[in-house]
């Protein structure tokens, strides 16, 4: 089984995370700053290239009544570029609170305000990841 790698996409910032090759535990990677659609992708592809990833396991932005938003729709299209360009399997993981609960984990850890928003969006892509992940060893 191969990695799978996790996004957390935002119109600012994509959070990276990566799963080992066992698909067990989702490890954050890198944050990209997005500066367009076409460089944001060359940048996920460059930080992944040597890991061998098998499928991509994006945050879905659901409302708090499960619909799909705005920014839902921002992902997709996002999400629908990068497997077009990678050939990648796509898969889409509810993400509602991811944030907010990598926040309170890195405020409990004593993480000073600061050095949050540099490690905020891997840490909540690891979530994500971690949460399908779990999900699959559920259903095995």
């Amino acid at each position: 089984m191969g990695r799978t790698l996790g996004l957390d996409v935002g119109d600012k910032r994509i959070g990276v995370a990566v799963s080992d090759p066992m698909g067990w535990t989702a490890q954050p990677l890198t944050v990209i700053h997005r500066v367009g659609i076409a460089k944001d992708l060359a940048a996920l592809q460059e930080a992944t290239k040597d890991l061998e990833v098998e499928r991509v396991v994006a945050g879905l932005p659901l409302e708090m009544d499960g619909k799909e938003g705005t920014q839902a729709a921002r992902v997709r299209r996002f999400c629908q570029a990068l497997a077009e360009t990678t050939g990648l399997a796509l898969v889409y993981q509810d993400e509602r609170l991811t944030t907010v609960q990598s926040k309170r984990l890195l405020e409990s850890a004593g993480v000073r305000r600061e050095q949050r928003k540099g490690v905020l969006d891997k840490m909540a892509a690891a979530l994500i990841l971690q949460s399908w992940l779990d999900g699959q060893a559920h259903r095995s």
